[in-house]
Formats: structure tokens, sequence, C-alpha cells
């Protein structure tokens, strides 16, 4: 009788592991039947599924094996910069007049001081050269300076991450960031001249442009037909573009072009479109020890910041802050490897391990960047005990609903109960963030694939976020 009690028993536990389908050292049936389906081994996943307030995962699989991050990288840099800088900071940027004012015209250069604004976005750009003019400046007899001395200026190739060059997302870090070094392009096919009108948003004054061929025929991809350059001494499109296509637009990441140029010809716009002349040249330089300030622009808080980060992935955003961090720790121009230390330093403090971290650029768009998913969940138990916790946890998309989750688990019984960072590039796919479950508890989770066929875990991944919903 009792052997039969026993055996009844221990029948029962059996079938509650089954039907719950995970241990500490196991994977979910749902995500491993995923992962096999695409080809994916499990050691290719660094997963930890942990309770908030407790000390052990309910799911642990290769945990301190530093993995790939790919955008959830953004979480440490986001984070540090709400602890370190705290979420009401904001970055400054300075106008200065070196020369005399005689009634509204300044003999003398108009010098403008970076520091390092994440978010000096077209219309920001535009209400500060409103203050400029406000200040009673409208010609300029000397030159524009440019000071962006706030972080080191180091060369880089564009094509060399990915080859993609042209895609936004490549976009690289500077004090004087202006709209994300970004230009929307619109292509509009006259049939009757029998050409292409291109128009830029925004415009750039005194802009040469050779637009492409019109062509007859269909559309198709009519972006891998147009060879496209966009230097400081104009914009070529070579190759041909149909008039099936319509009207079309493509954003774009102007490499080819100077920082220096890119802000001087957005400059010249816009200070034309508010009554001021200039004349003079644009170039880069220090601020002289005797100008004396004009107007002074100042960011939207770094909570804001943060949540257009993480929301949507910035990863030029996110590159800022971590030279942000690294310009306001030491006296001396910023660089990606101070920033790295900055928050290597701050973790330590907290207790994290760095054991396997290695920060590249704190965005997550690097080939070199590494986090254990141990490390990872540690910082969500930090970050969700901390004063930041409200801002940093409503940075994060919600499955289902906005930033880059609004169109995954839509669906499903957990939309709009998770705050998921997620990361994505060639062979990296990763989630790290809040699951709040049907049973009211709240979970950390962190999935880090590592994997030529990580781009189909998707659904893998999907998966591990639902059955933790409607297990945990």
């Amino acid at each position: 009788m009792k052997s039969t009690l026993l055996f009844r028993l221990f029948a029962l536990i059996i079938c509650f592991l089954a039907s719950t389908g995970a241990s500490a050292q196991g994977l979910p049936p749902p995500f491993a039947t995923e992962l096999e389906r695409e080809g994916i081994p499990a050691e290719a996943a660094g997963v930890w599924v942990q309770e908030v307030g407790s000390t052990r995962p309910i799911i642990s699989a290769n945990a301190d094996v530093p993995f790939h991050p790919a955008s959830t990288m953004k979480l440490v840099t986001t984070y540090a910069a709400l602890e370190l800088l705290g979420p009401a900071h904001t970055w400054k940027t300075q106008a200065f007049a070196n020369g005399q004012l005689v009634g509204d015209v300044l003999f003398g250069d108009l010098i403008i001081k970076g520091g390092g604004d994440p978010r000096l976005v077209l219309e920001n750009f535009w209400l500060f050269l409103r203050q400029i003019r406000a200040s009673g400046i409208r010609e300029i007899k000397g030159n524009l300076l440019l000071d962006r001395s706030v972080f080191e200026q180091t060369p880089y190739d564009s094509p060399s991450f990915d080859g993609k060059p042209l895609s936004p997302y490549n976009a690289l870090p500077d004090a004087l960031l202006l709209n994300h070094k970004a230009i929307r392009v619109r292509f509009i096919p006259d049939g009757l001249a029998r050409k292409v009108r291109i128009e830029f948003d925004p415009a750039f004054s005194d802009y040469p442009v050779l637009p492409p061929q019109l062509a007859d025929g269909e559309c198709g991809d009519w972006k891998n037909r147009i060879m496209v350059r966009l230097g400081d001494e104009g914009a070529r499109f070579g190759g041909d573009y149909a008039l099936a296509c319509g009207e079309q637009s493509w954003l774009i990441h102007p490499y080819q072009m100077t920082n220096t140029y890119y802000f001087g010809g957005l400059f010249r716009q816009i200070w034309r479109e508010l009554g001021g002349k200039f004349t003079g040249n644009v170039r880069d330089g220090k601020l002289p020890p005797n100008a004396r300030l004009v107007a002074e622009w100042n960011s939207p808080p770094l909570a804001d910041v943060v949540r257009d980060i993480n929301k949507y992935s910035n990863n030029v955003m996110a590159r800022q802050l971590l030279l942000s961090m690294a310009a306001l720790t030491y006296n001396q121009p910023a660089t990606p490897e101070r920033g790295a230390q900055v928050i290597k330093n701050w973790l330590s403090l907290k207790g994290i391990p760095t054991a396997g971290l290695y920060i590249d650029n704190g965005s997550g768009l690097s080939r070199e960047e590494r986090i254990p998913a141990s490390t990872m969940v540690r910082l969500l138990a930090a970050a969700y005990a901390s004063p930041v916790m409200p801002e940093f946890i409503s940075s994060l998309p919600i499955a289902g609903s906005d930033g880059t989750m609004r169109r995954r688990l839509k669906d499903a019984d957990i939309a709009g109960k998770a705050h998921i960072k997620t990361g994505s590039i060639n062979g990296v796919r990763s989630i790290a963030g809040y699951v709040l479950a049907a049973s009211g508890k709240r979970y950390l989770v962190v999935c880090m694939i590592n994997h030529p066929n990580a781009d189909q875990s998707r659904t893998a991944q999907d998966a591990l976020l639902k059955w933790v919903y409607a297990n945990g």
C-alpha cells in the first residue's frame, strides 16, 4: 500500500515536470522544439529565466558563456547612464560669437560647440538657430566654426561592419551629431519630361544633384539599380529609375559626406529660411577663449533619450550615450574604450561580475561585444531594484504594442504583459527584459542565440516568452 502511494506520488511529480516542461537546467519543450526545427543546437543559446526577487533560475542554459547580445547591449548602456547621469540629465549645444556685433551684423566668426546631444534633430536645430537670430545676429561676416572636441575624432570605415554604409543605423557618433546624419531622398519620375526629379529632406542649400536616368519596364528592386554617391561635392545617382515605380523615398546615411559639410549645409539652408545671411566657410576648430555665449540649446532629458534608444533600437544614440559617460568622467576627449571602462567600474561597484563582458561601442552594432546571460539577468535584477526602475522599464518595447515588439505576439495572451528589448544582426537574435506571468509573478528573461541560423529563431524566442507567461 505504502509503495503504491509512493509510486503514484512519483508519477504525479513526473507528470507535473512534463507539463511544465522545464527545470533549472533544461529548456521548455516549445522552445527546444523550435530550435531543433531551425537546425540550431542547444549550445548556441544562452538562456536565463528567473523570478524577480529570487536568486535561482527556473531555466538556465549556457548562462555563463559570453554571447553576442546584438542590440540588447543597449540595456547595459542605458541603465548605466540612467544611474550615473540621472534621468533628468541634458546635453548642451552652445553658440558663441567671436567678433564685434554692429547692428545685426557679426564681424567675426560664429562658433557652435557640441556637447554630444543624441537628439539634436532638425526641429530642435531650427529652434536653436532661432535663438541665435533672437540674440540680434542676422548676418555673419566671418566663418562658422564647429567645435566637436568633446568626443575624440577617430577614423572609421563605414562599410566595414556589414557592407551597407548607406543604412542609417551605420551612422557614427559625433559631438555635433545633427539629425542622426540622415537624408530622405524622394524620387519623382516625370514621364512627359523623361527625367527623374530628386528632392532632399532636409533640403541642402546650393547642392548639385545628378539624378538617375528614367527607364521603362517594371519597377522591381529599384534601390539595387541605383548607384548612390552623396559627397561634399554633390549627389550623383547612377543607373536608372523606372517610371512604373512612381514616387518613392529612401532614407540614406550619406557616409561619403563629411560631418562638417552635412552640418554646414543644413545650417546654411535654415539660416537663410530664418532671414539670416552667411557667405563664409564652415570648418572644424576649437572654441576661442574670448568668444561670448549668444545662445544655448538644452536637449530633452535622458529619460526621453533612453526611451528612443530602447524602444526603436537607435544605434548612434546609444553610441553617443557611451561617449557622453566617458566625457563626463574623464577630463579628456571621450573614446568608446573610456566609456566601456566607466560602465565596468560601475558594474563592479554594484557587485555585478564583468567576466566575459566586452563593450565595443555600447549599441550592439559590433562583431566584438559579448555578455553572458547570467550577467545580463543580474543587471536586469539590479535595475528592477533601482530608483531609476520606472524610467528604465518604460523604455523597453511592449510585446504586441510598440517599438521593435509591436508586431510580435500581438494575438498571444502575453501581449501587453512583457517589456522586452530585442536584438538582431546577422547570426544573432536576442531578447532580454521582464515578463508579467499569468500567475501575477514577474520574471527576468534573457535569451541570446548565436548561430548561422539565428535569423530564423524568432519563433523559438516567442515560444520561450509565451511559456514563461503561461508557466511562471
